[in-house]
């Protein structure tokens, strides 16, 4: 078992999902305008459950996956975020990991997820030494694509992801 490890930034924890951060990550998750470019519809409740029992899944299996990105303040989450193997079954992305991340509405617009990522990018760098991370991000979701450019992705090419294309980037 892989233990998540806790991450600090100047606004965030990074840190396990619990229990009790369910509620906040299921209304995250149903709001359309958090899935507007990520799967397209917002997720029902138990679609809900299955990816967040799953963060701790990714963790144990590949030994990384996804945090938790709470306020260091209130401890409330800001969204989620991280590095997955999904089997997506898309050629692009097999072998490296796949970072990726959301934020609920309330906090946009204030660069956390930047701040968040920048900080997974840095233990990835150290803890895994990959040679490359990659990400794919929905043609057009322009907050996701200035994220992907401040933490050094470049665009390297696109794939079908059902029912529609992606773009594929890359991080070295």
């Amino acid at each position: 078992m892989t233990t998540i490890p806790v991450i600090e930034t100047e606004r965030l924890r990074l840190r396990a999902p619990v229990i009790g951060d369910f509620e906040a990550y299921a209304r995250m998750w149903a709001d359309e305008r958090v899935t507007a470019y990520i799967g397209g519809s917002p997720r029902t409740r138990n679609e809900s459950w299955t990816r967040f029992i799953g963060m701790h899944g990714l963790w144990a299996l590949t030994g990384y996956g996804y945090w938790l990105f709470a306020d260091r303040q209130s401890d409330a989450l800001v969204g989620v975020g991280g590095l997955a193997n999904f089997e997506r079954g898309i050629a692009a992305l097999e072998g490296f990991p796949e970072a990726g991340w959301a934020i609920a509405p309330d906090y946009w617009g204030r660069g956390l997820v930047s701040e968040a990522m920048d900080a997974v990018m840095a233990w990835a760098d150290q803890a895994l030494g990959a040679p490359e991370i990659r990400c794919i991000i929905d043609p057009g979701h322009g907050a996701s694509e200035h994220v992907a450019g401040k933490l050094g992705f470049a665009k390297i090419g696109e794939a079908w992801m059902e029912p529609k294309a992606v773009n594929v980037y890359a991080r070295r």
